[in-house]
């Protein structure tokens, strides 16, 4: 059983015009991840408004949109910050990537993960998405 996700983030107009059409049954979701590292080398997580939880910055594929393109627009509006993506970390999916959200759709995400360089930007939360943003190490 997916775990049950007590969140509701900002959905596309595309996702919910499907939302309309078939109500809380599974989409399969292209997603994208930044992996941005500081000069330490520790990873830059967001903390999400309505989960709390802290995770890499990232989000759904729009419709005509590449994932590179994707990643560097999840990663603007999570962060504040312009990245470039390097190179393609991994992509995963899976049962470890259903989502079973609190209001009942059903989500099985396929994560393209990518390493991303700051290009420009001031890191800052959205608000709206996330509240706080800080690099942090991997555990050991």
């Amino acid at each position: 059983m997916p775990p049950v996700v007590d969140m509701t983030m900002p959905m596309s107009n595309y996702l919910a015009g499907l939302r309309q059409r078939i109500g809380n049954d599974l989409l399969l979701v292209p997603s994208v991840t930044a992996i941005i590292y500081d000069e330490h080398q520790r990873i830059l997580l967001v903390r999400h408004v309505e989960s709390d939880v802290w995770v890499a910055p990232g989000g759904s594929v729009e419709p005509q949109e590449s994932p590179a393109d994707a990643v560097v627009r999840e990663a603007w509006e999570e962060t504040g910050l312009l990245v470039e993506p390097l190179c393609i970390q991994g992509v995963y999916a899976g049962p470890e990537f259903l989502v079973t959200y609190a209001n009942g759709d059903r989500v099985s995400y396929v994560m393209t993960v990518f390493e991303c360089a700051v290009r420009q930007g001031e890191l800052r939360p959205d608000g709206q998405e996330t509240l706080e943003l800080a690099f942090m190490r991997r555990p050991s």
